[in-house]
């Protein structure tokens, strides 16, 4: 899939699926995560990072770069970038942002949007150590592929939620960015 390609399809006026998220009893907090897609010309792939593994949430979990919206922040893309810059060094100047998804809800009470933005693939991410382990990069065409998505049922409070994982050769993508994936993948295939 192209940049164009994809364009095409994310800017269309269709209402798509969305994948359940956790029903949360308040406001969730604030958050935003990039999904920044690195164009090659020819296809694009999707930049991901995995956490550090002493962190004490969710250490060595495959995420985008993100995280809560903070005060100093004027939208939910500024933060998105801000914490792209903050976590693999990706300047906001670098980003092409097309637009976001519907917030997805978690949990741990976070409300993220993901923001999606587009990459030139002469970024090589500087790590920052404190908050990410590595930054890999997965073909976009593999991820949004549904017949690689793997869904497990979990029971809480008597009720059922799906769990969502995406294998990507020795990794595994799973939990609210294999559902944000997901539903980016309803939304450029419906």
């Amino acid at each position: 899939m192209t940049k164009n390609e994809f364009l095409e399809q994310f800017h269309h006026m269709r209402v798509p699926h969305v994948e359940p998220d956790f029903p949360l009893n308040h406001a969730g907090r604030p958050a935003a995560v990039l999904i920044p897609l690195v164009d090659y010309g020819n296809s694009l792939s999707l930049l991901l990072t995995e956490r550090a593994h002493h962190l004490k949430h969710h250490p060595g979990q495959i995420s985008f770069p993100g995280g809560a919206v903070e005060a100093t922040d004027k939208t939910v893309i500024d933060a998105a970038l801000r914490e792209a810059y903050e976590e693999i060094g990706l300047p906001a100047k670098n980003v092409e942002t097309v637009g976001k998804l519907s917030p997805y809800r978690t949990i741990s009470g976070y409300e993220i949007v993901p923001v999606i933005g587009f990459v030139s693939p002469n970024f090589s991410p500087i790590i920052d150590k404190n908050e990410v382990e590595s930054a890999f990069e997965v073909p976009l065409s593999h991820v949004l592929a549904r017949k690689n998505h793997l869904v497990h049922t979990t029971h809480r409070n008597n009720q059922s939620f799906p769990i969502y994982f995406i294998p990507w050769k020795e990794r595994m993508i799973w939990g609210a960015t294999a559902a944000m994936l997901r539903n980016l993948s309803h939304h450029i295939h419906p």
